[in-house]
Order: structure tokens, then C-alpha cells, then sequence
């Protein structure tokens, strides 16, 4: 089991980021809250990873905290629940709102994720409420959004097309980036504005 990795950045496009360690290029997928705390590329980091092995796919996942990781692999022991639905769910919202809306049972906000319908919201609270009951919940947001890449050429468009790999039909993508202020702003602020928007509504 591979339990970090500490390299440079080398590219980030969300959710996927290449994580160079010793001249091995990492391939890594991570939630958005982890693309909020990235710093910009060339730069070194350290990742908490979880390595998801079957068949037909060895996935690396990456996340900049280590209760992210532990709530990752908590989120992947429910029915029911994958781990594109676990990333999807860390990128909606921080494993801090996660674990309030869990322990006060607020289904209505968890079916605002993309993938998780009423039965699996449910299914969420009822699984985790115990393995969650001692979790702190506060922080707030999910740190600083990152500096600008040099090499994104459309921010907008980046950030559709992570919302769309997130889980997002591409019209609600499309509807969500276009409500956020997206002059002079990152990738990772666009979709970090528009996914709190969505959570909040």
C-alpha cells in the first residue's frame, strides 16, 4: 500500500493531477478540496494517497489532509457507495460539512451531490452516523484556493469539464459556471464557488 507521495506537481486538471516523485510521474485522483490547498505547479506537495486495486485498474487517490483520506476510505465501506461517489462527495463538500450533516441527519443536503439520491442519503446517515459521532466539525472551508496554472487558457472551461468528471450532467456544469463571477479568477475558485452554491441552495 502506498500511504503518501511527496513530489513535484506537474500538472493539475481536475479531478486528475501528475505528481512527479524521483522521476516516476503518479497519476492521481483527487476531490476538489484537495485542488483548493494545491499550490501552483513546480511545485513540491505531499499527498496522503489510497490505492484502489481491481482487475481492470490500479487508482491512486490523493488527498492534501489525512481526515480526507480517512473519511474517503470510511465513505467506500458503504453499500452502495464507490469511489467516484466518495470523490464526489469530498468535492461537494469538506469531510468537517460532511460529518455535521451525517450527525444531525440532513439528508437534504447530502442529495444535492451529484449521485446521491434520497435512498443513498439515507443509506450515508444511517451507516456513518456512528463511525462519525466523535468527528470535529468545525474548520469551515476547505483552505486556499491555488494559484493560477500557467498553461490553463480557460478557466471556464476547466471547470466545466471537471463539474461534468465530477458527476454533473454537462448542462447543469454549464448552468453552474455561469452563475459564478469568473473574471480574473482560478479553475479551482470557479468550481469551488459554484459547487458552494449548489450545497447552500
Amino acid at each position: 500500500m502506498i500511504g503518501f507521495l511527496r513530489g513535484v506537481l506537474r500538472d493539475k486538471q481536475p479531478p486528475g493531477l501528475l505528481l512527479e516523485v524521483q522521476g516516476i510521474g503518479y497519476e492521481v485522483n483527487a476531490p476538489m478540496t484537495t485542488f483548493y490547498d494545491l499550490p501552483a505547479v513546480g511545485e513540491t506537495i505531499t499527498l496522503f494517497t489510497h490505492l484502489a486495486v481491481r482487475e481492470d485498474a490500479h487508482t491512486l487517490y490523493g488527498f492534501s489532509k489525512l481526515s480526507d483520506r480517512t473519511l474517503f476510505r470510511t465513505l467506500i465501506k458503504v453499500n452502495g457507495v464507490g469511489a467516484k461517489m466518495a470523490l464526489t462527495i469530498l468535492s461537494g463538500m469538506d469531510a468537517g460539512t460532511f460529518a455535521a450533516c451525517v450527525q444531525v441527519g440532513d439528508t437534504a443536503a447530502l442529495v444535492k451531490l451529484p449521485g446521491v439520491g434520497k435512498k443513498t442519503a439515507e443509506r450515508l446517515v444511517v451507516e456513518m452516523r456512528d463511525r462519525l459521532a466523535d468527528w470535529d466539525t468545525g474548520g469551515g472551508a476547505a483552505g486556499t484556493a491555488a494559484s493560477p496554472s500557467p498553461d490553463v487558457a480557460n478557466p471556464v472551461e476547466e471547470a466545466v469539464s471537471a463539474l461534468i468528471a465530477l458527476g454533473y450532467k454537462p448542462q447543469d456544469a454549464s448552468r453552474m459556471v455561469r452563475a459564478v463571477d469568473t473574471q480574473d479568477v482560478t479553475t479551482e475558485d470557479i468550481i469551488k464557488t459554484a459547487l458552494q452554491a449548489t450545497v447552500r441552495k
